[in-house]
């Protein structure tokens, strides 16, 4: 039996997806798991993970008390890598994703409302960035 690859002489990737981007989506719900962790010793309450609309997604919606916070995480080989990460067309995407949300879930239109960021890269504790950018873009 003959091994199938591709142009470049690699076995095809399975479902069609890169072994490349696998391993970046196992990262990035690692990364989550440690956030959510981070959040809830924190003293939040995690009420939603990967909320997906069609312009964006929100990694993690977190509430404490009144405050309800669109987090976005994001882990690379080093912490300053996370957050260079975090563009501005990035925070866009979020904002409205988190306008989706408060569309949705009409009782959390009343809570204050802030974006926060956590990095998280490897053998290092994930870092929390309260009020990183705001909806003002």
């Amino acid at each position: 039996m003959t091994r199938r690859t591709d142009p470049n002489g690699k076995p095809p990737a399975e479902n069609g997806v890169s072994a490349g981007r696998q391993a970046a989506f196992r990262l990035g719900l690692s990364a989550e798991r440690q956030a959510a962790a981070l959040l809830r010793v924190k003293g939040y309450r995690v009420v939603a993970r990967r909320f997906r609309t069609g312009v964006g997604e929100v990694d993690i919606v977190a509430r404490r008390g009144d405050l309800l916070v669109f987090v976005e995480v994001k882990a690379r080989a080093r912490l300053d890598d996370a957050a260079e990460a975090v563009t501005p067309r990035a925070q866009r995407r979020i904002i409205a994703a988190a306008e989706a949300w408060l569309a949705k879930n009409p009782d959390d239109v009343t809570r204050n409302i802030r974006f926060d960021v956590i990095l998280v890269a490897p053998r290092r504790w994930p870092r929390h960035l309260p009020g990183a950018f705001d909806a003002s873009l």
